[in-house]
This record gives C-alpha cells, sequence and structure tokens, in this order.
C-alpha cells in the first residue's frame, strides 16, 4: 500500500466535539507519526496537553484507546457512504463500494497495516469489532428494507449482509495484490460492484 501523509480533512470535524475527541486526535497522530509500537498514553498526553492522569482516566491502556480510536474512524468512514435515497441494490452497492474505497485509502487504516498490521488480524480470524458491527447492522437494515420493497431477492438479511462483508475484507486488504498493468483498481472495484447487485437481484 502507498504510504499517506497527515490530511486534515480526514480528520472528524471540530464542531462540537468533547474533550475526548481532541485526546483521540493526539493517538491519531502519534500513531501516523511512529506507529502503534512506539505510541504511549504518555505521549498521547503531552500532544493533547493535558496530563498523564488525564488520559489513564479515559484509558487504562493503548489497546483500549486504539479501540475506541479505530471504532471512531471507521464509523465515520462507513456513515459517509450512507443513503435513504435511491432503490435499494444503488444504495447498498454504492455505500459498500464507497466505502471500501474510501477505507483502501484511509491515512489511518494504511498506516496500521504498513507498520502494525497484527493489530488488524484479530477483526479478520477471530472476533468482530464494533465498527464491523456497525457496517453489519446498517448492511442487514438496507437489505431487509429492500425485501420488503420487493427491490432485493429472499433471504435472511443478517447472512446476506454478512457474506457482503466477508466479501468486502478482501477488496479492502489484497485489491494492491491484483493489480498490474492488465487490471486496474478502479475495474475490481467495478467487479466488486457486480458482485454485489448479482447477489441482491430478485
Amino acid at each position: 500500500m502507498t504510504s499517506l501523509r497527515h490530511n486534515t480533512s480526514e480528520r472528524p470535524a471540530s464542531v462540537d466535539r468533547e474533550p475526548r475527541d481532541g485526546y483521540l486526535d493526539a493517538a491519531r497522530d502519534c500513531i501516523l507519526d511512529v506507529g502503534w509500537r512506539r505510541t504511549t498514553l504518555t505521549e498521547v498526553a503531552r500532544r493533547a496537553g493535558v496530563s498523564r492522569m488525564t488520559i489513564y482516566r479515559t484509558w487504562p491502556d493503548m489497546p483500549t484507546l486504539l479501540g475506541d480510536l479505530m471504532t471512531r474512524e471507521w464509523a465515520g468512514v462507513v456513515t459517509d457512504h450512507v443513503s435513504a435515497e435511491g432503490p435499494a441494490i444503488d444504495r447498498i452497492t454504492d455505500g459498500v463500494v464507497g466505502t471500501v474505497r474510501q477505507l483502501r485509502h484511509n491515512e489511518l487504516f494504511v498506516r496500521i497495516v504498513e507498520l502494525d498490521p497484527e493489530l488488524i488480524l484479530p477483526y479478520l480470524f477471530s472476533r468482530r469489532g464494533r465498527s464491523q458491527e456497525l457496517i453489519l447492522q446498517l448492511t442487514a437494515e438496507a437489505v431487509a428494507a429492500g425485501q420488503r420493497a420487493e427491490e432485493v431477492r429472499p433471504g435472511n438479511p443478517v447472512a446476506i449482509a454478512r457474506a457482503l462483508l466477508l466479501a468486502a475484507h478482501g477488496f479492502v486488504l489484497s485489491v494492491h495484490t491484483m493489480v498490474d498493468d492488465e487490471v486496474s483498481e478502479d475495474d475490481l472495484d467495478a467487479e466488486l460492484a457486480l458482485l454485489i447487485r448479482r447477489t441482491l437481484a430478485p
């Protein structure tokens, strides 16, 4: 994956934010600068301009802080692509493909995969994370709504949502291994869109 520098446009908006968001911003900056292994709660406190105990009162350790940071980051990516307008299959397809594209180039995600890929492994092999649960909930709700409108094929909407998420994992994590002079990233995203449409078609 391509390295990405700081991009302030990816940061959450500063309006109506709690102090906790500022601490998460500081942790994000640390990870972008030096990676997860070298980021400490003490350094997060220094960058946030607060005492170390202030950070410790919110998060007892770095894994807990990272969990909240990743949930905030990925949930923001997901909700950016949720739409209530248009035919159900179009909405679901655009939402999944748009989320995959944005996540694949999200600077925090890229940095973690480059320097500390083991942080991602539990969510692929052991358990679902909070952001994955959010994706599944939104997708299952959209599938169920499409079924009620007779725009999406019958079937267990939860199972359909989980199958789509499993397919999307490869397009987030491994698409770069399939890009060369014959096939572009856009070509593969078009195939993902086709896969989703055919999966959902009545």
